[in-house]
């Protein structure tokens, strides 16, 4: 069980920072762990999640939009097979034309992968790091693969310096106060979601609304995360959900899932719609040791 997080406010809310186990065991023990913290000079709990490398195997979902160029073995809806052993799934990146950077998986590059993007890298495994590309993490025989956006927002355990920046627009466009329409101006404050890697392998995901970059760098951090990334932004497409069926071998599926944050739009039906178009990342029950 990872370490209770302090808040950052001198008198936190009821139980935050406090981790309850989610989803199914796995091998008699649980993989994740979740808890919500008010970020340094918010007014909402974001929701971070702790997953136990160890005990999950990681596997990158591709979709017919994000990133395009299929068709690919592992897209939309998680098939019976799969759910069989899923514990969790979150959002991707952004749109291949926005990401700033490339997309590997199944064997070949759909996006040419840029080297010094934010990169979250799946290998063979089923293990999982998070890292600038060319530098941090690179191309090697067991990469299965590569989800690059953007550039790093947590570099050596601390906010990069573009993060605490003041060119927030640079972390994507995002949604108005009040409205997603194009016409209306983006805000610096709005759902983002974010993934890391701890020091000891450990993988972190956190999303909340009304979040700067920073914010979103700093709950990461707290968390332990050694190298960051964000992922998607906007109210439609920040989400993680862990499943936990009755039955111990019982199949995942949208009746047994539960939200990493209640406000969040989508949810446990969303990795098991064949429509949905964009890439994902689950997690499942080990069926060999990591290396």
């Amino acid at each position: 069980m990872p370490t209770a997080l302090p808040a950052f406010d001198a008198a936190p809310a009821p139980g935050e920072g406090s981790w309850h186990p989610a989803g199914r065991l796995v091998g008699g023990v649980p993989a994740v762990y979740e808890t919500t913290l008010i970020p340094p000079d918010g007014s909402q709990p974001a929701g971070v999640a702790w997953m136990d490398t160890h005990l999950l195997s990681a596997q990158l979902y591709s979709g017919s939009k994000s990133p395009g160029g299929g068709p690919f073995l592992y897209t939309a809806p998680i098939e019976p097979a799969q759910a069989a052993s899923l514990v969790a799934a979150f959002n991707g990146g952004f749109l291949m034309n926005t990401a700033g950077g490339g997309y590997f998986t199944e064997g070949r590059v759909v996006v040419p992968l840029v080297t010094g993007a934010a990169s979250l890298v799946i290998h063979a495994d089923g293990t999982v790091d998070v890292g600038a590309w060319g530098t941090e993490v690179s191309m090697t025989s067991d990469v299965a693969s590569v989800r690059q956006n953007l550039v790093p927002l947590v570099e050596g355990g601390q906010p990069t310096a573009k993060a605490s920046g003041p060119d927030w627009l640079s972390w994507g466009n995002t949604c108005g106060a009040t409205s997603c329409a194009h016409s209306a101006p983006s805000v610096e404050q709005q759902w983002r979601s974010g993934v890391g890697v701890t020091a000891d392998g450990a993988l972190v995901y956190s999303t909340g609304p009304l979040l700067t970059p920073l914010q979103l760098a700093q709950l990461l951090v707290r968390a332990g995360v050694v190298r960051g990334m964000e992922l998607d932004v906007n109210p439609t497409w920040t989400f993680l959900v862990t499943y936990d069926p009755v039955e111990p071998g019982g199949l995942a599926a949208p009746g047994n899932g539960t939200r990493l944050l209640a406000g969040t739009m989508q949810g446990p039906a969303t990795f098991f719609d064949p429509a949905w178009a964009r890439d994902f990342v689950t997690v499942s029950a080990r069926t060999a040791p990591a290396s």
